[in-house]
């Protein structure tokens, strides 16, 4: 019996932890050339060079890739496995033009005429095409192709709903990997850049360790004032970080930062809290 890998992505690594290898037979007329390729975070270095940092850092696992050809025009796809959907959508976040328009395509798609790039489940998949030229519709092709056989959430990370919609910056919204704001303390969390300041989000493993952060901050901060939000709070004018005010919802750190004269930092950070579960 043949089997015909032509339109399908193929599941490899039989009786090991199976991976996701893209196929250039998912768009006609186009056909790999030489041979796959594969690397994990031990040896991205050799293929992302100075780049391989920016995957790491959104906890990168393993990542399979094809070069495909039609005639003289060629396409490269790299499928990137990262260890959850947040991570995913993270590096696709960091990679977008921020002012471009993005599509749903898995999570969330930026199709251009030369590069393609989208995000679903814990996958996050990028399209290069050269020479110069014009490969939009080809690369949507590619990129429907490969959304359909991925596994994972189409669904964003539910933190993004979280921010207040009012004055938010469109394409704003982000995930930092490391040192949140500038600060240590908050290792990892969303950032929402507004038209009057900063918001966060951070997830921490249980109220007790949040608490302990959220009292590293403090110290950090310097003077600071008791406020009535959520859990536990603060507000303060801070040297670096301007007029803020940080708080504590259950697991959650979050709060605003950087926030124009005028602003009210205990109503925004009420209104913030109220919309964290």
């Amino acid at each position: 019996m043949r089997f015909h890998s032509v339109a399908f992505l193929l599941l490899a690594g039989v009786g090991t932890r199976a991976q996701i290898v893209p196929d250039c037979g998912l768009v006609p007329g186009w056909a790999q050339q030489g041979p796959a390729r594969s690397y994990v975070a031990e040896n991205l270095f050799e293929y992302m060079d100075g780049n391989a940092e920016g995957y790491l850092i959104y906890h990168f696992v393993r990542m399979n890739g094809v070069t495909c050809k039609s005639g003289e025009k060629s396409i490269l796809i790299d499928v990137s496995e990262m260890d959850n959907p947040e991570s995913a959508y993270g590096i696709f976040a960091s990679n977008r033009d921020p002012a471009a328009p993005v599509e749903k395509i898995g999570m969330s798609a930026q199709i251009q005429p030369r590069r393609a790039i989208f995000a679903k489940g814990k996958y996050y998949v990028e399209l290069a095409a050269n020479p110069e030229g014009d490969y939009t519709a080809t690369l949507k092709a590619f990129a429907l192709g490969l959304e359909k056989r991925i596994p994972g959430t189409t669904h964003l990370p539910a933190t993004i709903g979280w921010f207040p919609k009012e004055k938010l910056l469109p394409g704003s919204i982000r995930l930092v990997p490391q040192s949140v704001l500038g600060m240590s303390q908050i290792r990892r969390g969303f950032v929402a850049e507004y038209e009057f300041g900063k918001a966060f989000i951070a997830a921490e493993t249980s109220p007790e360790a949040a608490s302990a952060v959220l009292a590293k901050v403090k110290a950090r901060v310097g003077e600071v004032k008791p406020v009535q939000v959520a859990d536990e709070a603060f507000e303060a004018d801070s040297r670096y970080l301007g007029k803020v005010c940080f708080f504590r919802k259950g697991s959650y750190l979050a709060g605003y930062v950087n926030l124009a004269a005028g602003q009210d930092a205990v109503t925004l950070a009420s209104a913030l809290a109220s919309r964290i579960p």
